[in-house]
């Protein structure tokens, strides 16, 4: 009886893996992005331009959510490109570096709960970096929207009292807060509120699914990331991207002049960047 038990088990097991496969791939034939891609002239060429005449303004910058995969590769390209001459990470707890590369970062520890009482971390900052965000699987709804919403909303708020003038967002792709979805809705409505704030430039970045190995993630999460990977060096589609790609595109972009206030980088237009520095 046992032995049925687990022959079952591992069918079903089985099962799901092909269902997963198989939605996975209906949904980006579906989603397949068939759009002329979009193109930066002479980027490569100019980018190291662009970081120089930056690099020379001795400009500082924080990064929230530092720890998270998102924020820790984002670091890693700010360090490698030299950019800024001050870096604060602003956190709920101090980060261990052991490479030689971080030993000139500020860390500031708060806690997002009373952010009002550690306003002076976010004070002298000329550009601002935000990669906080949880899932609902992980926190429940309430926590989901207490650390993507309010979080990240009253960082901004504080990030301008304190003189940044260039935010970064790290969204979603989708978002739009008239989504009946949670996840999408929330981002929608945090992008809709912080560029109310007024920052001199507000840049919103909505990639797919980040193409990542989380340390926590279920088998099903690892198998499907490994599956979009696979395919996505195969084929440019608009479902997936890797991490690191976001992180060229975010930084490239820092360095980008734009006449724009605010400015939303689908997809594609991340893909394009990212892809673009990388040469």
């Amino acid at each position: 009886m046992s032995l049925l038990k687990q022959l079952a088990s591992s069918l079903g097991t089985v099962v799901g893996i092909l269902t997963l496969l198989v939605a996975l791939i209906a949904a980006i034939l579906t989603y397949f992005d068939s759009s002329d891609p979009v193109e930066y002239p002479s980027m490569a060429e100019d980018m190291k331009t662009l970081e120089e005449n930056f690099r020379v303004q001795n400009k500082s910058c924080f990064i929230l959510g530092a720890s998270g995969e998102s924020g820790k590769v984002l670091l890693q390209e700010l360090l490698e490109r030299n950019i800024f001459s001050k870096i604060t990470l602003i956190g709920r707890r101090m980060l261990t570096f052991e490479d030689e590369a971080y030993k000139n970062l500020v860390q500031e520890v708060v806690d997002f709960e009373k952010l009002d009482d550690y306003a002076a971390a976010f004070q002298g900052h000329d550009v601002g970096y935000c990669c906080l965000g949880t899932t609902r699987a992980k926190a429940g709804a309430e926590g989901f929207v207490r650390v993507d919403h309010d979080y990240v909303l009253k960082s901004a708020e504080l990030a301008k009292a304190g003189s940044c003038s260039h935010f970064h967002l790290e969204s979603s792709r989708g978002a739009d807060k008239n989504n009946n979805f949670l996840y999408l809705k929330v981002k929608g409505q945090v992008e809709a509120e912080i560029e109310a704030l007024g920052f001199d430039r507000l840049s919103v970045y909505r990639p797919g699914v980040l193409l990542v190995d989380r340390v926590e993630s279920r088998p099903l999460e690892w198998l499907s990331r490994k599956f979009l990977s696979a395919w996505s060096s195969v084929f440019s589609t608009s479902m997936a991207i890797p991490i690191q790609a976001v992180a060229r595109a975010i930084v490239s972009n820092t360095v980008r002049p734009s006449e724009q206030k605010s400015e939303i980088l689908e997809h594609k237009h991340i893909a394009a960047l990212g892809k673009g520095a990388g040469n």
